[in-house]
């Protein structure tokens, strides 16, 4: 165990990482047009005078959008959060030098899986990025991986090896179990509770508070699971200075996106949200050829995406709404798809 630990995260390594570290960040300054200076806010440079806005057809292409944006806590968890960001902040500072290798390979993995990466977080709470944790119920590794789960992702544990223990393979495994998590249930905060509690243990929950919200269910989990998910809050809270889209219900993203862009709020079933979702696009796509493309009713997409020409046609950005499969389609054909609604424009 103490070898382990040397391996991981040897005081020596720090010292050397850290001077590596402001090295690349004095190059980048250099080289990069913007950096950032937190997690929540990028610093732009500024215009050269001499810079110019594109003109004719390049304004109908969607521009850039900064990722991720912070959004408020939940009443009820603000808390919770407050106490544990006292007992956990120092500690989670000091992680943020030394474990940033770790984090660098789980953005990256995570992205591959479309998993937001904060979900990095779960990891920090399960282990404290610490290869060798076993809990009491046998779970192993940073990402604290059962053996059945290990098995069903492909992890060797056997002869003296558990790849539970792996930071690299692992993570590709808890990046399986985490898309199968939000498949099923199409919230974060659930997700992060099934990952603790399991599937079973969860749909129980639902059924018996009769809702898909976390904070209307969290009472009838077992207090180490309802623990877990404000402990995964308060993580992302230390780590990013605020919520973000994986620390809210599905009602609460719902809601939070269409106050973002000043897009009108649909009425929506749980069981509508549950199957779709919602991809952020800017640029002139038109309704009828989107809807053309994908084979959807009309009526439909309107329903689902209330003043989506309007405000596409003022500039804004706007959380287009299709069911799960569609939106495959869509991110497939997206280029194709604002094309074809450009000659269309263009056409009249």
């Amino acid at each position: 165990m103490n070898f382990a630990k040397n391996i991981y995260k040897p005081k020596s390594y720090t010292k050397v990482f850290s001077v590596a570290m402001l090295l690349m960040a004095f190059l980048h300054t250099r080289t990069f047009a913007a950096t950032y200076t937190d997690s929540s806010k990028i610093v732009q440079p500024k215009k050269d005078s001499t810079d110019k806005e594109p003109q004719g057809l390049n304004n109908l292409f969607p521009k850039e959008t900064a990722k991720p944006f912070l959004t408020p806590l939940n009443p009820q968890a603000i808390s919770f959060v407050q106490q544990y960001a006292q007992k956990q902040t120092k500690e989670y500072e000091k992680m943020k030098v030394w474990g940033k290798p770790y984090f660098d390979m789980y953005d990256n993995i995570l992205s591959q899986y479309g998993i937001p990466k904060e979900l990095k977080y779960l990891s920090v709470i399960e282990s404290c990025l610490q290869p060798g944790t076993v809990s009491w119920a046998g779970a192993v590794g940073p990402w604290q991986l059962m053996d059945y789960e290990g098995k069903r992702y492909g992890l060797r544990m056997s002869g003296g090896v558990d790849e539970r223990m792996d930071f690299y393979k692992s993570t590709h495994a808890a990046a399986k179990l985490i898309k199968e998590l939000y498949a099923e249930f199409g919230d974060w905060l659930l997700v992060v509770a099934a990952y603790n509690g399991g599937v079973g243990r969860v749909k129980q929950c639902i059924k018996k508070a009769n809702s898909r919200d976390f904070w209307d269910l969290q009472y009838y989990l077992p207090e180490e699971t309802r623990t877990h998910v404000k402990k995964y809050i308060g993580t992302h809270f230390i780590f990013e200075g605020g919520g973000g889209l994986t620390t809210m219900t599905a009602m609460e993203t719902e809601k939070y996106k269409a106050q973002l862009v000043n897009q009108p709020q649909v009425q929506l079933t749980e069981d509508e949200i549950r199957n779709t979702s919602t991809v952020e696009i800017k640029g002139r796509y038109l309704s009828s050829v989107l809807a053309n493309y994908l084979l959807m009713d009309i009526d439909q997409f309107n329903k689902w995406n209330p003043g989506f020409d309007q405000s596409l046609a003022e500039g804004k950005k706007y959380y287009l709404r299709l069911s799960k499969d569609r939106a495959v389609v869509f991110e497939a054909k997206k280029s194709e798809i604002l094309l074809q609604s450009i000659r269309t424009l263009l056409n009249g």
